[in-house]
């Protein structure tokens, strides 16, 4: 079996980042699996996967050209004769879609987005018969592909795209006189509310004691975000874009999420599993994740006051946030257990081998 694996891009985040995981799965159940990316952007997903043994082919070209993708991707796909595709996300899955009716080649399709335009979602409904499988990368996206898509049960399945670690390291307990500590991971962009938390840091009671608070992140809202952080008169360290996360993330006393929109979201699952208590949006596969009031809070999106209550509770008690991480990281590893992560990923591997 030979898999050409098509992505969106190689950008430092995302659905992206996880592909040396997912592949090694793959990988080890017999396939031999081949990178695509129809644009580069950041290009910060490259070095890991081609550190974990895959090789990776990158088009020099955008995100709108899509005749020009699609004939780039054809030309790889004939040249290198995969007996099946994998797609992921929606740029990826429709040209893939398009691509495998051409060359008679069975294609699984990947979703990992909770929100889709009006007029991709139009596109995969259409289109969704031609993949022979679909994977939802958590609960909420396996449902809502379900809805949206019109997916049928038979050809749906769910492969949670998070493979949680024991051996990441773990924050280090507040301590009494210190500040706490609040951090997030994610780009600089609208869908991730950052702006929504500018304006909950603003709304937090005289009485509550100022917390750090960082983001590591790069994007195109930086110089937004700066403005608005000044006019409300709130500190916030727009850190940059970080390649050890895991590091961040352990210098840390709270997690805040405050998307707009999310799929699984990673970043929060790996900031439980180093031990901290998660504030985050309802969006997503959060709520399925956080258990409210042991291990963070879930709030609206969008809601600035409810974050602000809900900053406000943690930062009024700080001495409960370890205890609140331990059981954020104890379910993290219990409900993504690398066994399980495997084992579901084989059990997709074992459906396609009858295609």
């Amino acid at each position: 079996m030979r898999i050409a694996y098509i992505i969106n891009s190689v950008e430092g985040g995302g659905a992206a980042l996880p592909v040396p995981s997912i592949t090694e799965v793959l990988r080890a159940g017999g396939a031999e699996v081949r990178i695509y990316a129809l644009t580069r952007r950041d290009g910060r997903a490259v070095a890991p996967m081609e550190a974990s043994g895959l090789t990776v082919t990158v088009r020099d070209g955008g995100e709108k050209d899509h005749v020009a993708a699609f004939r780039w991707l054809d030309r790889q796909i004939a040249a290198d004769r995969p007996t099946h595709l994998w797609t992921s996300l929606t740029r990826a899955t429709l040209l893939g879609q398009l691509i495998g009716r051409k060359r008679g080649l069975p294609v699984v399709s990947w979703q990992h987005a909770a929100y889709l335009k009006p007029a991709n979602r139009r596109l995969l409904r259409l289109l969704q018969p031609l993949s022979r499988l679909w994977v939802g990368d958590s609960d909420a996206v396996t449902r809502l592909t379900a809805e949206r898509l019109k997916v049928p049960a038979e050809r749906l399945v769910q492969w949670p795209i998070f493979r949680a670690d024991a051996a990441a390291s773990r924050a280090r307990p507040w301590q009494a006189g210190e500040p706490v500590r609040i951090g997030s991971l994610g780009r600089l962009h609208p869908v991730k509310g950052y702006d929504v938390l500018i304006d909950a840091l603003a709304r937090l009671p005289a009485h509550i004691p100022r917390p750090h608070v960082a983001i590591a992140g790069e994007g195109a809202e930086r110089a937004t975000l700066t403005a608005q952080a000044e006019s409300a008169g709130v500190a916030i360290d727009l850190a940059g874009y970080t390649d050890d996360p895991r590091a961040f993330l352990a210098g840390l006393h709270v997690y805040v999420q405050p998307s707009r929109s999310e799929g699984l979201c990673v970043a929060a699952h790996e900031a439980m599993q180093a031990g901290l208590p998660v504030v985050a949006s309802a969006v997503g596969q959060l709520p399925y994740s956080i258990a409210d009031g042991r291990s963070g809070f879930t709030v609206p999106p969008g809601d600035a006051q409810a974050l602000a209550d809900a900053l406000a509770t943690l930062l009024a008690a700080p001495d409960r946030l370890a205890a609140m991480g331990d059981t954020a990281r104890a379910d993290v590893l219990d409900r993504f257990d690398p066994a399980r992560f495997g084992a579901a990923g084989l059990a997709i591997l074992e459906r396609m081998r009858g295609f």
